[in-house]
């Protein structure tokens, strides 16, 4: 079975699980609350926030292929016993509700039951499809050949319901026929099999191989583990993991990998993305347009493919703030004479900017990330410079962090590019909520100071 028919769509599993948690907290107060003088707007939004918050908290929706049932139990049992105590520190502010254990104790072991039976049918289901229909899997290699790495990929054929497809050893140390290879030819063979996980026995690798294989795990969206033995790693974080009686030491993700973080930062967008819009472009747009068609031909709207998350294509909308030309892959330069007389003003203050909007709203980007390169960029630095591809782990943003500290505009050199990629990474691995409004606080105060590369 080829790479193409793994089954790419484990990055939906989450999603639906939260959806279907949602939908159940959400259904039942109106049956058990219906005589009590329950303000159900206010209550909703509450239990929603705490809810979410709490699976936040505990890591309610850490499942995965390798969890074990006594893990969920714990997880459901902690969620239950928080979120009782939640709803209940709601009625002493709730002073028109009449209170009623009985009504609190039913809505609560009623969402639970029903959500600990939709945790137990999803995740049975899928070990169950991975085993009869051999879909939703993970490609793996193991780099070594020690009785730790022999035990790993026995593991991997004996437990099916795990879900991962073993492709071979590869070794500098060994060689017999069980090994494909020795670890220079890993890299060729991890793109050409489309192989999800790496792991990695240190006993069999340098420190100076270690470093370059995580640099082409990030660059290549690759997940890195590691076989854990006596050697020392000080490189990342790592995270302990248990498949069965196995240990396993995993690279942590980010918190922009976390399926909450990920629904509370796309609800931010489509709140701030909806204000602009009814706030802003309903009435600047038919302005502006008008201006912009009057000084030249063309249409109001300028879209431009650009790679957005995961490299997937998408049309990044701008006022037009160009003569119409053929050079839409080179970026704009100092007095460049493509630029309209309206369209200088716009880009001095980043009016042009606000269509993206639009881009937010849909999807495609969002208010805070790494700014959308031009794919002419993408194939230029993609391989050049460490670390660029990570950028593409996230959505685009209207607005970075590179940005606000100056990384805008041309690139007239490398340095350029280095810079605005370490701010990027910077971002991505140590993202907070707050970090974003500082960021958009700054992006504000910088429109008013002007920019020196806005142009």
């Amino acid at each position: 079975m080829t790479g193409a028919q793994t089954g790419r769509y484990s990055k939906y599993i989450r999603p639906i699980s939260i959806a279907l948690d949602l939908i159940v907290i959400n259904v039942f107060p109106f049956y058990f609350f219906d005589n009590h003088n329950l303000d159900f707007p206010w209550f909703l939004l509450y239990q929603n926030l705490v809810w979410i918050a709490i699976a936040f908290l505990i890591k309610f929706y850490g499942v995965y292929r390798f969890t074990t049932p006594v893990e969920i139990l714990s997880k459901l049992v902690r969620q239950g016993v928080l979120f009782l105590l939640v709803i209940i520190a709601f009625f002493p502010f709730a002073k028109a509700t009449i209170f009623s254990g009985t009504a609190i104790a039913l809505h609560v072991s009623t969402c639970m039951a029903l959500v600990a039976v939709f945790k137990w049918l999803l995740f049975y289901y899928l070990k169950k499809y991975r085993i009869i229909t051999g879909s939703n899997f993970r490609n793996a290699v193991i780099i070594g050949y020690t009785p730790e790495a022999i035990r790993l990929k026995n593991l991997f054929e004996e437990r099916n319901d795990f879900g991962y497809r073993f492709h071979g050893f590869f070794s500098d140390k060994k060689s017999n026929e069980h090994i494909r290879g020795k670890i220079e030819t890993l890299k060729e063979f991890v793109i050409a099999n489309r192989i999800d996980e790496i792991y990695c026995s240190l006993n069999e690798i340098s420190n100076e191989q270690l470093k370059d294989l995580v640099e082409f795990a990030d660059d290549h969206k690759k997940a890195i583990k590691f076989i854990p033995d006596t050697k020392e790693i000080f490189a990342k974080n790592l995270k302990l993991d248990y498949y069965g009686f196995f240990p396993v030491l995993s690279l942590q993700r980010t918190l922009l990998h976390e399926p909450i973080v990920k629904g509370f930062k796309r609800g931010f967008d489509i709140f701030f993305s909806l204000v602009i819009i009814i706030g802003v472009l309903s009435w600047l747009v038919p302005i502006l347009g008008l201006i912009i068609k009057l000084e030249s031909k063309g249409p109001i709207f300028f879209l431009q493919g650009r790679p957005g998350i995961n490299e997937t294509e998408f049309f990044c909308y701008k006022f037009r703030s160009m003569k119409m030309n053929k050079t839409t892959e080179k970026e704009a330069s100092k007095n460049d004479p493509r630029v309209t007389r309206v369209g200088r003003i716009m880009r001095k203050t980043s009016i042009d900017e606000l269509p993206q909007f639009i881009n937010v709203l849909v999807g495609d980007m969002s208010v805070v990330g790494p700014r959308p390169h031009l794919w002419s960029q993408n194939k230029a630095y993609g391989s050049k410079i460490k670390k660029y591809m990570v950028r593409h782990y996230v959505k685009p943003g209207i607005t970075g962090l590179a940005q606000v500290r100056g990384f805008r505009g041309e690139i007239e050199t490398d340095e350029d590019m280095i810079n605005r990629i370490k701010f990027d990474v910077f971002y991505i691995e140590n993202w907070s909520f707050l970090l974003d409004l500082k960021i958009i606080l700054q992006t504000v105060i910088n429109i008013f100071k002007g920019e020196e590369k806005a142009y």
